[in-house]
């Protein structure tokens, strides 16, 4: 039996690593590496060690975040391993198809096997950490699309551009009309899986999202303090992204004003959205684009596009090999 055992664990982990790998193979194939490699190296030392703090520091404030909420009912979970957990939850959304989300279920898991947390307690503070999450980049979405009507990259009175306006307003409003309700004991998503017609209202699935958003919305009543808390982290975090696209720019010589660093950064945000690994293409097009209207050269947007790639597939690729560890010691 125990060979049996040891066996099956083998197995398990070379399926983990084998579908990880393949995770990276298509996206590794459509990548400049070398190109990657020539902007990396054009650089100094410091300049790319200015970079990785700031990165580092950057992740430690997004788990800093989530831990805020999870420690508030949960003082026992450490800081430091919900930080590992935070860079595999980025290697494996980077490399999936979709807007940037796909590791989730990393987060869930860890708290439910590690720390003993419920699966519907482990899901709702995963779920303020999305909602904190969202309600910052989507501030700051709002200020870049300000920026990009300011430079005059889109036009406020074309017809063509009101209903993505009006969409991209209704998800800036989401995450704090969201969480004002939870505050106020109302469960938005349980409503709505609730009148879904293809839904049993009494199916274990909408039980379970029910039981998740009651547990979120008892925080957000219980803890506002530790939710304020996460909330300035959020927003600190938010702001070290801005400033690291302005740094990438200023490294790689383009100097722009405020409101123009702001709308490229808004188009690389964007740019994630589309369904594929890394917003591969829809980066590259949106720099070319953005930075191509201000006057910057193909070249340099293409420079920034290849830097941020580097800073992606190294965080990346290094979490991707956190979440197989993670996945292969689970039992």
């Amino acid at each position: 039996m125990a060979g049996i055992k040891l066996d099956r664990s083998k197995l398990t982990r070379i399926l983990v690593f084998l579908a990880l790998a393949a995770l990276l193979t298509w996206p590794l194939r459509n990548v400049p590496l070398l190109e990657i490699w020539l902007v990396v190296r054009g650089l100094h030392a410091w300049q790319l060690g200015i970079l990785l703090l700031l990165n580092g520091l950057i992740y430690v404030l997004l788990s800093l975040r989530w831990w805020l909420v999870v420690r508030a009912g949960a003082r026992k979970v450490p800081f430091w391993p919900l930080l590992m957990v935070r860079v595999a939850v980025f290697g494996v959304s980077y490399f999936t198809l979709g807007p940037q989300v796909g590791g989730e279920p990393l987060q869930v898991l860890a708290l439910q096997r590690r720390y003993g947390l419920s699966y519907s307690r482990a899901t709702a503070s995963v779920l303020m950490d999305k909602l904190l999450e969202f309600l910052v980049n989507f501030l700051l979405l709002a200020i870049g699309l300000s920026a990009i009507l300011r430079a005059g990259l889109l036009s406020q009175g074309n017809p063509s551009t009101a209903p993505a306006l009006v969409l991209l307003s209704l998800l800036i409003a989401w995450p704090p009309v969201h969480i004002i309700l939870m505050y106020f004991g109302r469960l938005p998503l349980s409503i709505l899986f609730a009148r879904m017609p293809f839904l049993p209202k009494r199916s274990g699935f909408v039980r379970f999202i029910r039981a998740s958003e009651w547990m979120a919305s008892r925080f957000c009543r219980r803890h506002l303090r530790a939710l304020l808390a996460a909330l300035l982290v959020s927003l600190l975090a938010g702001c070290g992204m801005l400033l690291e696209y302005g740094l990438v720019l200023n490294f790689l010589a383009i100097n722009l004003p405020f409101w123009t660093v702001v709308a490229g950064w808004t188009a690389g945000w964007l740019s994630f959205l589309v369904p594929l690994p890394g917003g591969l293409g829809a980066l590259e097009a949106s720099q070319v684009f953005v930075l191509g209207a201000f006057g910057i050269p193909v070249a340099q947007a293409i420079g920034v596009t290849l830097l941020v790639r580097a800073r992606d597939l190294l965080v990346g690729g290094f979490g991707l090999l956190l979440a197989g560890n993670g996945f292969s010691r689970v039992k």
